[in-house]
């Protein structure tokens, strides 16, 4: 733990570069959680690859994340915070190299994988840093800078990914990486080292190992069933939802990785589930739509990277201070309406088609999405952690990281194939339509599912506690 009186002032020099440092290096992930998704048709033709393929460049990623980021956040807390934080850049900066240079398929996909382990190293140090480091009276607009910031960096990947294609190729959006991180690995210097002293015990590797083992045969079940028989659908469904059972056995125990007891908070197991839903939601939405800008309407990467620059724009302003409001307020209002007011928007986005204006058919879905979207993500973060102990801040950190990554990963892998799309069919702009169109719906679902959720679920939370 810190000592009260070593924690951070946000207004001083030592504090701002420690969120500085904090936010740079978790955007560095979070953008390329998000920045390859235009790069797909682009690394799919100058790769030969498959949708699965492309599908598994992106899930390559996010399952080591999802996977491996409750052991981030664990190791993180015993430890060192700083020290692990800086790790996970230091390799992510090298992983990226990696990427940049694949010269296949399998090639690319074994550096997204260990781009994401990487990544499951760095992610919850980020947020366990401010949680532990700064006074808690500048924790809230801390945690809103971070999440919009951090927000920001997931939504601008397209466009991001979109200039350096027209102007390097879809390897500089890895390379890019390499001096990004040195320069964190500069700034964190800066930041101050913390653990949970509390913490004792063998590491739970058996529990590491069999929830990273659940993620990977559900993530590759929901990605090939269409393909497999009736038997190997039934045994691979036996196999998930045994080892999910084993986990949760597994976690009941002292020492675990992902302690039980956190969940025995409504507010926490109730945000988690709502981050499952939205981000689950946001990942199909990112994918499939800059496929279809590019692929049915004729967009170039850069133009259908730039048509999801409101989203960017209404983070960077407003995330902050909605984090303040939600302060105040407590999360229950924000995060019912924001998630429905995002659903408002992914509708009429659904019915981009050939030639679509952005003006008319793009722009005003995108905007009323990005309403929706800052209004939830900065009173979410703030929510998982005021209703975890302080000491677990990293693993915290860790699960609701993990929830938002296994979200987004599961959705990616499910929702093209329960649509309709396989194969090479992104490249054909009648099929990817259809596709497309039920699938933003099917998000749209999703998004007020979780506004759903957030009203039944943080029923005592509508006054900011303490």
């Amino acid at each position: 733990m810190t000592d009260p009186d070593d924690l951070l002032v946000l207004r001083s020099r030592r504090g701002r570069l420690t969120l500085a440092t904090v936010i740079l290096g978790s955007g560095i992930a979070g953008l390329d959680g998000s920045v390859v998704n235009i790069a797909a048709r682009t690394i799919g033709t100058d790769l030969d690859a498959s949708l699965a393929d492309l599908q598994w460049v992106l899930n390559g990623y996010l399952l080591a994340l999802a996977s491996l980021i409750l052991v981030g956040g664990s190791l993180g807390d015993r430890l060192g915070r700083r020290k692990v934080y800086l790790i996970g850049v230091a390799a992510f900066g090298v992983t990226s190299a990696l990427c940049a240079f694949a010269q296949s398929p399998s090639q690319l996909i074994a550096g997204r994988v260990l781009q994401g382990v990487a990544a499951a190293l760095l992610t919850p140090g980020s947020l366990a840093i401010i949680e532990s480091g700064f006074r808690r009276e500048d924790r809230p607009a801390a945690i809103g800078t971070w999440a919009g910031l951090s927000g920001v960096a997931f939504a601008v990947g397209p466009l991001v990914g979109g200039f350096l294609l027209e102007h390097g190729g879809w390897r500089w959006i890895f390379a890019i990486n390499v001096p990004l991180c040195l320069l964190v690995l500069v700034l964190g210097r800066q930041v101050p080292e913390s653990r949970d002293d509390e913490e004792a015990g063998r590491f739970d590797v058996l529990g590491a190992v069999v929830g990273a083992a659940a993620l990977a045969s559900l993530t590759a079940a929901l990605t090939f069933w269409r393909d497999w028989s009736a038997p190997v659908v039934v045994a691979a469904a036996v196999v998930v939802a045994g080892l999910v059972a084993a986990f949760v056995v597994l976690e009941r125990r002292p020492g675990a990785m992902a302690p039980v007891e956190l969940f025995a908070s409504r507010v926490f197991s109730a945000a988690n589930l709502m981050t499952f839903l939205v981000y689950g939601a946001l990942g199909v939405m990112i994918f499939l739509l800059v496929l279809q800008l590019q692929v049915t309407s004729g967009y170039s990467p850069l133009e259908a990277g730039l048509a999801t620059l409101p989203t960017t724009v209404v983070m960077l302003l407003f995330s902050s201070r909605a984090a303040v409001v939600a302060a105040r307020t407590g999360p229950r209002l924000p995060m019912t309406v924001g998630p429905l007011v995002g659903a408002a928007g992914a509708v009429p986005l659904a019915f981009i088609g050939p030639h679509a204006s952005y003006v008319v058919h793009v722009l005003p879905g995108m905007v009323v999405f990005a309403v929706g979207l800052t209004m939830l993500v900065s009173p979410l973060t703030a929510a998982v952690l005021d209703a975890a102990p302080d000491r677990h801040a990293g693993v915290a950190s860790g699960i609701n990281n993990a929830v938002a990554r296994a979200g987004s990963l599961l959705a990616v892998a499910a929702i093209p194939a329960l649509v309709g799309l396989s194969g090479e069919d992104y490249r054909r702009p009648s099929v990817l339509t259809d596709g497309f169109r039920s699938g933003l719906l099917v998000c749209a679902a999703l998004l007020a599912a979780g506004g759903i959720v957030s009203w039944y679920g943080l029923r005592s939370t509508t006054q900011p506690s303490g």
